[in-house]
């Protein structure tokens, strides 16, 4: 069965974009020819560190920056050089920039009046889009009156109300508190799927980014590394940075001592060795990284029938699971997240000879 998403048209697209800041004395590659599509109705993450050109990218596609090359494309229309004004566009900044002695309703209706919109039609679409981020009641507070959660609604309705075609969103739960950040994290997934517009949201928190997305592209020093589902990008990393970006990971280094149709068989010293499907070779590759979450590995009394062999130097339980730190025979750490089964909890004693049992489909080679 296909992905109906991937049957979507394409609502942007990133042709070879790269943006260079100069100045008298630098230059500065913000983003180093970057191409991505994202589809229409589509919850679409920028993920990355500080820095990484995610803000820079949103800045483009919201027409605020305009790229040193490359083109960009909205519905198949090239608007890279459109003022921000004249695209179906709307941004929502990390800081909200709502008007502190306007009321929320002010606040929502103050771009409509600037579109020159009917006052009927502007009554109407505030009435709609405050009741879609249920904030009706609060209509005839000023915005310095409610609080930061709040404040995060009215900024969504405000963006919300001339319906545009991509909303933007920088970085835009960064100032809530935690728990306040998951529940919007919530509240904008329902608000993506009810209203059908395009999300595309920066943000350096894995967490948010596995949460929300539909798909999401991974960012690094101006490069896209790797695009995808948040199932594909935290179980098939291509890249170490993606590897230990999302989530925690487990890096083994290899040598390909045989390869063919079927398999690929990685050596990590001369007793431990294992066979991983053919798809994931490098075929140019000799030594290669191979990464393992570390809740995809397993530990066994049994060490002569495990992968790898060493001795447990820490134990850490965590309710949930136990977290194992296994020091190994060659002399590097190892992970091991055991899941805390009621009844059937292992316990595995610091400074006891441990194997670490590794399941092949689980394993990931890299490019380094």
């Amino acid at each position: 069965m296909s992905d109906p998403i991937s049957q979507r048209q394409i609502a942007v697209e990133i042709d070879s974009a790269t943006k260079i800041f100069e100045s008298e004395t630098s230059s500065v590659t913000a983003l180093d020819n970057v191409s991505l599509k994202i589809r229409e109705n589509e919850f679409f993450t920028l993920l990355g560190p500080s820095g990484c050109g995610k803000t820079t990218l949103l800045r483009l596609i919201a027409g605020f920056e305009h790229p040193t090359s490359g083109r960009i494309r909205l519905y198949q229309e090239d608007i890279t050089f459109l003022p921000p004004y004249t695209r179906p566009v709307n941004t929502v900044f990390q800081n909200y920039a709502l008007f502190p002695h306007m009321t929320v309703r002010q606040n929502v209706s103050f771009g409509l009046e600037m579109l020159k919109r009917p006052k009927g039609e502007i009554e109407k679409t505030v009435d709609e889009v405050l009741n879609l981020v249920r904030m009706e009641e609060l209509g005839d507070r000023q915005t310095s009156d409610i609080s930061g959660g709040q404040q995060q609604r009215v900024a969504l309705a405000r963006a919300l109300a001339p319906k545009p075609k991509v909303l933007l969103l920088d970085e835009s739960l960064s100032a809530l508190d935690y728990k306040l950040r998951q529940d919007m994290q919530i509240e904008l997934k329902r608000l993506q799927h009810e209203t059908g517009i395009t999300f595309v949201f920066v943000t350096h928190d894995q967490e948010e980014a596995l949460t929300m997305s539909d798909r999401m592209a991974v960012i690094n020093e101006g490069r896209v590394l790797q695009v995808g589902t948040p199932s594909e990008i935290y179980n098939f990393p291509t890249e170490r940075f993606v590897a230990e970006f999302i989530g925690d990971s487990n890096f083994l280094e290899g040598q390909i001592t045989e390869q063919n149709e079927t398999h690929v068989r990685v050596q990590f010293s001369p007793a431990s060795a294992v066979e991983l499907p053919s798809g994931q070779t490098l075929l140019s590759a000799k030594k290669v990284t191979v990464a393992v979450r570390p809740e995809q590995a397993t530990l066994t009394s049994a060490t002569e029938q495990a992968t790898l062999q060493g001795v447990v130097k820490s134990m850490v339980y965590f309710g949930t699971h136990t977290h194992y730190v296994v020091e190994l025979d060659s002399g590097d750490e190892f992970t091991v997240h055991l899941q805390n089964i009621r009844g059937h909890e292992l316990h595995y004693e610091n400074g006891s000879r441990i194997g670490v049992m590794l399941d092949p489909a689980a394993m990931q080679i890299l490019k380094d």
